[in-house]
């Protein structure tokens, strides 16, 4: 790494001519209250508490009351007692990524974890938590993006700077969907935050999953469930932000993040220490507020580069209306339902293509490959209409010409629907393939 004297010399002034320190004056539960200092502070601000042997904490205000700054630590807070000293930090949190972060692992204060040693820094700094690009200065979505998941390809295909959700219940097979989409896409990178993962399976993704060719183009941040839910809502937001960086570095990136429903978690468990109170389902207003502020981050900038999202939702036992998944579907541009029992009869991707949608698919599409899924979703529903008279012997085939036709090509489609984490499929091979199966070629467009 080359150092810039200018940039160092403009470091070196902008550091304060004096710190400020105040004192802690009561902890409960994950909350620190600190005295002598409220207002120099103000939301989001951030403080260094010192535990009684001198080891740093850092922590970030999330409010105020009685006259006290309320912080919550980014580690634990053990050996922090009453009058132990809190310092004022000084800046706005923010990254300096590189290109070089690439194939790099991070937790959710942008420190490597992985062992390489440490991350180059890049001369320009992206806040953590950033606003949105304003929407008038936003450029629409851009053309189709190759996924390499045949399934999402050609039934719910995406374009450029497009957000969507995927719906599914733990165990559905969303990780390896995760790696496949980050090992095949046609963007020019990923960036993979892991909120809340169970610490086992961060090592197991990296490895098996992603592998040494996904992590190559990918840069991973990591926030396991046993870290304090500052770091896991930090995570969140550091994804976001390296994403923006290559963003208007004029690339393509696809941003994935593994899931939003923890994300949310623990900003209900830091709403709800900071004394909100609880409304929907135990969710305080706050949740609702930062879902829209986090997700609308990705999408078309306003240069060249896209951010591509896709953003997983635990839904256990199905329920499309709890409330995150609620708001979730309401703020994205599609949704992906993953089911169990699709999975359970050895169909993998486990998703239920007549419950996903993508808004955005058939502007991007021509008319004969609308024409071309229309018709093979028809087939799908038919088949579906009438699953259980046909599994239970109860249908009489002649009976309907249109049942008898879905049923012809059932097999057929629930064969080309199946694809193997090691399988890549292309955009137009898949329409090709759909097209043999279902007899049809551009003529029948009309």
């Amino acid at each position: 790494m080359q150092f810039d004297p200018d940039r160092i010399l403009a470091e070196v002034e902008a550091l304060p001519p004096y710190r400020m320190f105040g004192r802690v004056t009561a902890v409960q539960g994950m909350m620190v209250e600190v005295g002598g200092i409220e207002r120099r502070l103000a939301v989001g601000g951030r403080c260094r508490v010192y535990t009684r042997a001198g080891r740093p904490v850092a922590c970030e205000v999330v409010g105020f009351r009685n006259g006290r700054a309320l912080l919550m630590p980014f580690g634990v807070l053990e050996d922090i007692g009453l009058g132990c000293r809190a310092e004022v930090a000084v800046g706005q949190p923010a990254i300096h990524p590189t290109p070089a972060w690439l194939g790099r692992v991070v937790n959710a204060l942008g420190q490597p974890i992985d062992g390489k040693g440490p991350l180059p820094m890049g001369e320009r700094g992206v806040p953590i938590r950033n606003s949105p690009p304003p929407a008038h200065t936003r450029r629409r979505v851009g053309g189709k993006i190759d996924m390499g998941v045949r399934a999402l390809n050609t039934f719910l295909t995406l374009c450029k700077g497009q957000r969507m959700g995927i719906f599914a219940g733990s165990g559905v097979g969303k990780s390896v969907l995760m790696s496949m989409l980050a090992r095949y896409t046609a963007a020019d990178v990923s960036v993979i935050g892991l909120i809340g993962e169970r610490g086992r399976e961060v090592q197991e993704f990296l490895e098996n999953d992603l592998g040494p060719e996904g992590l190559a183009r990918s840069v991973v941040v990591v926030a396991t469930g046993d870290e304090p839910p500052l770091m896991r809502k930090h995570a969140a937001y550091l994804t976001l932000a390296i994403s923006e960086f290559f963003r208007d570095e004029g690339r393509d990136v696809l941003c994935l993040m593994d899931s939003v429903t923890r994300f949310a978690m623990a900003q209900r468990e830091i709403g709800l220490s900071a004394g909100e109170p609880p409304t929907t389902k135990g969710y305080p207003p706050t949740v609702f507020a930062e879902l829209p502020r986090l997700l609308e981050r990705a999408g078309p900038g306003p240069g060249e580069g896209t951010i591509t999202g896709l953003f997983t939702v635990l839904v256990e036992g199905g329920d499309m209306e709890e409330p995150i998944a609620d708001a979730v579907r309401g703020i994205l541009d599609g949704h992906i339902v993953m089911e169990r029992r699709i999975g359970e009869r050895g169909r993998y991707p486990a998703i239920n293509i007549l419950r996903s949608v993508s808004r955005t698919m058939p502007a991007c599409n021509s008319d004969w490959e609308n024409a071309l899924v229309t018709r093979a979703r028809r087939l799908m529903a038919t088949y579906a209409d009438m699953e259980e008279m046909i599994r239970l012997g109860a249908y009489r085939r002649g009976s309907d010409s249109q049942v008898d036709e879905a049923i012809h090509y059932n097999a057929a489609l629930e064969g080309f629907l199946r694809q193997g984490k090691t399988e890549r499929s292309d955009l137009e091979t898949g329409y090709q393939e759909l097209a043999v199966l279902l007899g049809m070629n551009e003529d029948h467009a009309g």
